[in-house]
């Protein structure tokens, strides 16, 4: 059985009426080639995502999240992935400090500290980040290059169409992610008075 790259390149290759392939394969002129060689962080993942620089302030920040209906925003720097800022971080940033949101840099916020996952990985591996680190996004990347987000949205939205996404541990990733992170300063520490007040992974 030849790998997916090579099915991919294959320009002969023709898919066929899908009456006529087996549960979890999928019927090409070369035979039956099992669905999961084709799951890749590439084919569900969300291509048109919206950044802001190190010098974006709040307030446009903001209204990029509001306009793309998103709740997260790569900071580039250079045209690299530098961190990343949501809208927790946002609320919480402007509830903790006395300054208007034309006043605060999204570098100033951003959590550098980033989960990234590969444009050719699979799904499940992509998850297992996921499950790690407890967020509900990865950007992607591709030889350095960030060239898309994969979300537990665009995951769950695969599960109508795909059969081979493992249902169990989708549910072990949404428990993860679920779970509540409580940020309490040691004993006899004060309270953090600064923002991120730990370096966290993407939320």
């Amino acid at each position: 059985m030849a790998h997916s790259e090579d099915f991919r390149a294959n320009k002969t290759l023709v898919l066929v009426a899908p009456m006529l392939r087996r549960p979890g394969c999928i019927a090409t002129s070369e035979g039956e080639i099992p669905e999961r060689l084709f799951m890749k962080v590439r084919d569900i993942m969300t291509k048109e995502v919206k950044c802001c620089g190190l010098d974006t302030n709040l307030a446009v920040a903001a209204e990029l999240l509001w306009s793309a209906d998103c709740g997260i925003l790569p900071v580039m720097d250079d045209g690299k992935l530098a961190g990343i800022i949501t809208d927790r971080d946002i609320c919480i940033a402007l509830g903790t400090q006395n300054r208007r949101a034309t006043e605060v840099r999204a570098g100033e916020i951003a959590s550098h500290d980033v989960q990234t996952c590969a444009v050719d990985a699979d799904v499940d591996s992509a998850m297992a980040v996921m499950r790690r680190a407890k967020v509900h996004r990865l950007p992607v990347v591709d030889d350095g290059k960030m060239v898309g987000i994969l979300t537990l949205n665009d995951i769950v939205d695969a599960v109508d169409v795909r059969s081979d996404i493992n249902a169990g541990e989708l549910i072990d990733t949404l428990k993860a992610v679920g779970e509540h992170r409580h940020l309490r300063p040691s004993k006899g520490s004060a309270a953090p008075t600064t923002w991120p007040p730990i370096p966290v992974a993407v939320a």
